[in-house]
């Protein structure tokens, strides 16, 4: 499968009673899938918690063309006895289209049919996509609206890709449910549409008539769906805009085997490998590859001022490194002209890439802050009300900890469980994404295990929390301007800092 595949089916998940096991289908159906993903799920399947034990998975392709279909068959069974056939699940998936509109749409209902004995129907929807293989795959569910016969749900928002996969003839069926709480619901009656019809809008051609072969047309019953409003506008992704900036710290001395630091004839040190692993990561969505790189927490010569924010390669007026590799280069000869020194101080970092943030306002730029470290906070309160301010700025930060030491300091950052807040006020958005190394190195601390799997947890929060910031200031990508000769001098704009930093800076 290419990398644009979707996969069309729901996920299964085991209800386990004494004597079964049980799929259900939850309302969200759509996962992007590829090869390493298609591995992963079998990989997650055969040491799934089922009651008797998985004894053995076969994978067969049913279409080796087009790889468009392919099913795993699960051999347990509750006796034991290994070789029992007791079930299959089917995955489904075909080419995504480049299509990235969205529709917003807003259905009613008038005089649906009364299932329920003692009072109204609790009527939703169910919208369901044709496969190219003939089947539907659910797409979207309304909300319930409780004792009403003439239901009007609130309007929702579906990328046309995940409706009719951008073929706007391609059938859309649309089932209507009366809500019943043990999950039984009741039919009322189903219709037919396509995006075509749909982006008509507000017209005759999209009053349906709900139809229900199992029972007969009874009086004052119409069960007409009506299509309110429609509305579609381009979706735009986070290639569309990105400014990328890394940042370093450890204290000790470098020259001590036992410093993260320490620069071996034999091997790189544990920063240089976090650098070069997540900086030819970030580095693809740089379009000049000029990284102005910083550093913090170090003693500078000639007097041994602390600072914590100077460039690696020294040179104030231009800190731009070249690639990756210059930014090692930088990283290595700084190493032999500073001391490092404590405290780690995240503040001054995060407030130094803010405030070029907070000059751009027409979302020309996104930045990210990767800060790589090994250090414990030591200004947890200030590094918190610098995260709430920058949440409201076009910035997203990334920290990558090295080492062993304990970072639930990072974690508390991260923000996934609870919404980072300082005296009292909340972040707009979650925009810290942490990353331990150590979970993605052998246990020698040589070798990266998996690069696409360090590639997308680093980047697993970036799309969205770029996204929701452009949307929450209704900004729209623009074509991508032609590079301008000044470009590189624009690029030392965006500030970088760490205990050895480096600053990415993209253009949309």
């Amino acid at each position: 499968l290419s990398s644009s595949c979707r996969a069309l089916t729901d996920k299964a998940q085991t209800n386990q009673t004494q004597n079964e096991c049980r799929f259900t289908r939850p309302q969200t159906t759509y996962r992007p899938i590829t090869k390493p993903k298609i591995k992963e799920i079998v990989a997650s399947l055969s040491s799934a918690n089922f009651r008797s034990p998985v004894h053995r998975i076969s994978t067969k392709y049913l279409n080796k063309t087009q790889l468009s279909l392919f099913f795993f068959n699960y051999y347990f069974s509750d006796s034991g006895i290994p070789g029992k056939k007791c079930g299959s699940i089917v995955f489904t998936a075909e080419e995504l289209s480049n299509c990235r509109d969205i529709a917003t749409m807003q259905f009613c209902a008038n005089k649906l049919d009364k299932k329920d004995f003692f009072g109204k129907s609790d009527p939703f929807l169910v919208f369901y996509r044709s496969n190219e293989d003939g089947t539907f795959t659910i797409c979207h569910k309304t909300e319930v609206i409780k004792n009403n016969l003439n239901p009007v749900w609130q309007s929702f928002t579906i990328p046309v890709r995940a409706l009719c996969n951008g073929d706007y003839d391609r059938t859309v069926k649309v089932d209507v449910y009366d809500w019943d709480r043990d999950g039984s619901h009741d039919f009322i009656g189903e219709f037919t549409t396509s995006y075509r019809e749909l982006s008509r809008g507000q017209s005759q051609f999209n009053v349906y008539e709900v139809s229900c072969v199992r029972r007969n047309k009874k009086k004052n019953v119409s069960n007409l769906v009506t299509l309110l409003s429609f509305k579609v506008e381009s979706e735009h992704t986070f290639m569309f805009f990105l400014t990328c900036i890394l940042a370093l710290h450890s204290i000790g001395n470098p020259s001590q085997p036992t410093s993260l630091h320490y620069m071996s004839p034999y091997q790189m040190n544990a920063y240089a490998m976090a650098l070069k692993a997540v900086g030819e990561i970030i580095q693809d969505y740089d379009s000049d590859k000029l990284f102005p790189a910083y550093g913090f927490g170090a003693k500078l010569p000639p007097d041994g001022k602390i600072s914590h924010g100077f460039p690696l390669n020294s040179n104030t007026e231009n800190p731009n490194c070249v690639g990756i590799e210059g930014v090692l280069e930088a990283y290595f000869q700084t190493l032999r002209t500073v001391q490092l020194y404590g405290p780690t101080n995240f503040a001054p970092v995060i407030n130094q890439v803010a405030r070029c943030a907070a000059e751009v306002t027409d979302g020309s730029q996104y930045f990210v802050l990767l800060m790589i470290t090994d250090g414990v906070i030591s200004d947890m309160a200030q590094t918190k009300e610098a995260v709430v301010n920058a949440a409201s700025l076009p910035m997203s930060l990334i920290i990558v900890g090295v080492g062993p030491a304990e970072f639930d300091a990072m974690e508390e950052l991260d923000g996934d469980e609870v919404r980072v807040s300082s005296r009292g006020r909340f972040a707009e958005r979650d925009i810290v994404q942490f990353v331990p190394f150590r979970d993605y190195i052998d246990r020698s601390g040589n070798q990266v295990l998996s690069m696409a799997r360090l590639a997308k947890d680093v980047l697993a929060e970036i799309p969205d929390q770029l996204m929701s910031y452009m949307k929450s200031r209704g900004i729209e990508a623009r074509p991508p301007q032609p590079a301008t000769s000044d470009s590189t001098s624009d690029s030392t704009s965006d500030p970088t800092s760490t205990g050895n930093a480096k600053q990415s800076n993209t253009r949309p």
